[in-house]
């Protein structure tokens, strides 16, 4: 087995994935991390029982680097299956055919003719690309197959690879800063509902499997990945998945939205305050961000059966130690929970000096009381673990603390806990954090 096989990988816990972000494959939208690649593979690692963990790229070239450096352990794109890539990689059972199509903007005024006038402005015949100039995305099988295509048609076809990934060649094309690129079918029947002057209806190959990539050697994490694609299409869950990005008309909406993370950068309607009050504290506001969807779905209105109350789901009795009421204003919230974190923080800072070890306790605190994050603290140094650390020590007291033997020890002042929805908490909005920060560009502002 490689080293990279699948003992190895469910040693680690994590299944290490390289994808893109688009509007189809993995993106955020209203706070959620969504995506077909990202759906499909987050079945994957329900299946293989292992957490996944999204490395994005949207340079094919850094994606295959990424797997034969041993970075990570799958490529899931739609990556068509080509003779020279199998030099390489090992592609696994496809997960979807398409074909490869020409995108051309429609001449101005198109909406005011006929469909007979429209269709003899466009190309239709491959043959009527010789002497065009196609941009295409690097190291992509589009340049390969206009390559074979210029040999076949006996002309040429002028085409340049750039660093752009399809979906932004095609806004290119939208936008008038190229006339043509080449993509799979599927994506620029997507685009086509929200760039309504692109025409996606000739093709330029025959269908085409559509797989996922590993790296050559990783025969047992490729076998099992295969077992479970040729099971998992046979479902309804699959159809579901697919048809939600791939043949439904509110993706066009979605990309529309302002909380459209890719074309507007943002996460919710409170992304200004929460930067602002997550400055205040020295924390990422993605962060912040992750706890608010966590709690509350980004909605200020929302009440808990217990009582919890707006965007950051405080208790009545702690949200009146900072100055809240029902009645305040979403901006109050923020500001309550971020100084709510800031005073979590102060009451650990001296315990647990790493800050992002800190930040797990005070998550799971914020979660379900310090008081019983302390009490799983004592209980991890009295039976040899370590209290200042959280994954595999702190985190399995928590988890202890529902069972008698644990909760009735002598060192634990707060008695009996549900410890397993703070060890998810913890988990969760750590994970989404991470999908936020792989989606949302770089920014100076992130800790004020």
């Amino acid at each position: 087995a490689g080293s990279h096989d699948l003992d190895r990988i469910r040693e680690r816990g994590t299944l290490v994935v390289t994808t893109d972000f688009n509007s189809t494959d993995y993106f955020i939208y209203r706070g959620q991390p969504m995506g077909y690649q990202y759906e499909l593979l987050q079945e994957l690692a329900d299946h293989l029982q292992i957490r996944l963990n999204v490395i994005v790229s949207n340079n094919l070239e850094q994606s295959f680097k990424c797997l034969t450096e041993g970075e990570c352990d799958l490529i899931a794109l739609n990556l068509t299956v080509t003779r020279e890539r199998r030099k390489f990689l090992e592609f696994t059972e496809p997960h979807s055919q398409t074909r490869q199509v020409l995108v051309q903007r429609k001449p101005e005024g198109w909406e005011n003719n006929p469909a007979s006038w429209l269709e003899k402005q466009l190309i239709r015949n491959p043959l009527d690309l010789s002497g065009k100039t196609i941009h295409v995305q690097q190291n992509s099988s589009y340049a390969a197959r206009l390559k074979n295509l210029s040999e076949e048609i006996g002309d040429t076809i002028h085409f340049f690879e750039v660093p752009e990934e399809a979906e932004q060649l095609i806004t290119l094309v939208a936008n008038g800063d190229i006339d043509y690129t080449v993509c799979d079918e599927n994506i620029a029947l997507v685009n086509q509902t929200y760039y309504q002057n692109i025409d996606v209806a000739t093709a330029v190959s025959f269908p085409q499997n559509l797989a996922w990539a590993v790296n050559k050697g990783a025969g047992d994490l490729k076998y099992n990945i295969d077992q479970w694609l040729v099971s998992f299409k046979r479902t309804a869950r699959y159809g579901v998945i697919y048809n939600k990005y791939f043949q439904n008309k509110r993706t066009a909406g979605m990309v529309q939205s302002d909380f459209f993370a890719i074309s507007s950068g943002k996460i919710s309607a409170w992304d200004e305050i929460i930067k602002k009050y997550s400055g205040d504290i020295g924390w990422d506001w993605l962060l912040v961000a992750s706890l608010i969807y966590q709690e509350s779905r980004f909605d200020p209105g929302a009440r808990s059966w217990a009582g919890a109350y707006g965007l950051m789901q405080l208790m009545p009795s702690t949200a009146t130690r900072f100055g809240l009421s029902v009645n305040s204003s979403p901006e109050d919230q923020i500001r309550a929970g971020t100084e709510f974190i800031k005073w979590l923080d102060e009451r650990f800072r001296e315990e647990i000096p790493d800050e992002k070890e800190r930040i797990k306790f005070i998550l799971a605190s914020y979660n379900i009381g310090p008081g019983h994050v302390f009490d799983a603290m004592s209980l991890a140094e009295k039976f040899g673990k370590d209290s200042r650390l959280w994954d595999e020590n702190v985190d399995e007291y928590l988890l202890n603390k529902s069972k008698p033997v644990f909760y009735n020890d002598p060192v634990v002042k707060y008695g009996y806990c549900r410890g397993i929805e703070t060890y998810n908490y913890v988990i969760e909005v750590l994970d989404r954090y991470e999908h936020y920060r792989n989606i949302i560009p770089d920014a100076s502002d992130r800790r004020g």
